[in-house]
């Protein structure tokens, strides 16, 4: 597959970068990320390559910083094997002491920490080096998920929806609506022995559960702001009376903007988890 490689300056870099990626990987086709000096590196598949989306993503920050790019098609080869040689393993450590240990194939197994996932990472979103990730791996490894029903929206690698069910969840959904972080997510899962139901699609599939259905007792969506806010409804439809949400994908300024859109269905927040600017929030009926 050929990739495009969009070379952008900013300045200041704070925290437009951040929302830079925010807008292309999760609002747009852009796949991977390499932070450089003076800015970023960001690769979309040629075949996806809009100049005037992109040229509209940078107009909405122009108030922020001053960003310059240029694009070029790079030569036709394994992006992946490229990416996953810069790929490092992850230690998350819980507020509880509890240690996850994110890592690849390709990485040391470690026998003296309390969970190891193993994740093949293909790009999909999901592999604790993004501050949302580790929060909400934080927050899994914390609450008490023996014999629990748990729901993961926008699973991407699936790797909360794994920990949950090495947690003792009794039942593992997870959902993407990306077919490349649907097939990875099923290959992840069989990977670490987990047994997750995993489905594609959006909050739709969600406002079209039948009311027989047993709810959900933990709600996960590390998505973005936009999404949060336009599919709470859905969330909190499928959820238990008495149940939890967790909530990640946006910066600690937005969350007036999310705790009031949740009130509105009963939820309060619980707690705040605040990690390089971005943040995550528990809620509970």
């Amino acid at each position: 597959m050929k990739y495009t490689e969009v070379n952008f300056t900013i300045a200041p870099l704070d925290p437009c970068r951040d929302l830079l990626v925010d807008a292309l990987g999760n609002e747009g086709p852009y796949d991977s990320f390499v932070e450089i000096p003076y800015g970023l590196k960001a690769y979309v598949p040629s075949t996806q390559f809009d100049k005037e989306w992109l040229q509209q993503q940078v107009d909405n920050l122009q108030d922020l910083a001053s960003i310059q790019y240029s694009h070029q098609e790079m030569p036709d080869k394994n992006w992946n094997e490229e990416w996953e040689k810069q790929h490092k393993p992850v230690l998350v450590v819980a507020d509880n002491g509890k240690q996850v240990w994110v890592r690849a194939p390709f990485h040391d197994h470690r026998a003296d920490v309390d969970y190891e996932i193993e994740i093949e990472p293909k790009m999909s979103f999901g592999t604790a080096h993004h501050p949302t990730t580790y929060m909400m791996l934080s927050y899994v490894a914390e609450i008490p998920l023996q014999g629990k029903r748990v729901l993961d929206m926008g699973c991407g690698t699936a790797v909360l929806a794994i920990l949950a069910k090495m947690r003792g969840a009794a039942y593992v959904e997870a959902i993407d609506i990306d077919e490349w972080a649907y097939n990875n997510a099923l290959e992840n899962a069989q990977r670490n022995n987990t047994d997750l139901t995993i489905r594609i699609g959006d909050a739709d599939l969600l406002r079209h559960h039948s009311t027989d259905e047993t709810p959900f007792d933990i709600v996960i969506a590390n998505i973005n702001r936009n999404i949060l806010l336009h599919d709470m409804d859905a969330y909190a439809s499928v959820l238990a009376q008495g149940g939890m949400m967790l909530l990640s994908g946006f910066y600690e300024c937005d969350t007036p903007a999310l705790q009031q859109e949740a009130e509105k269905y009963g939820l309060q927040l619980l707690e705040q988890k605040v990690r390089d600017g971005w943040c995550s929030l528990r809620f509970g009926h």
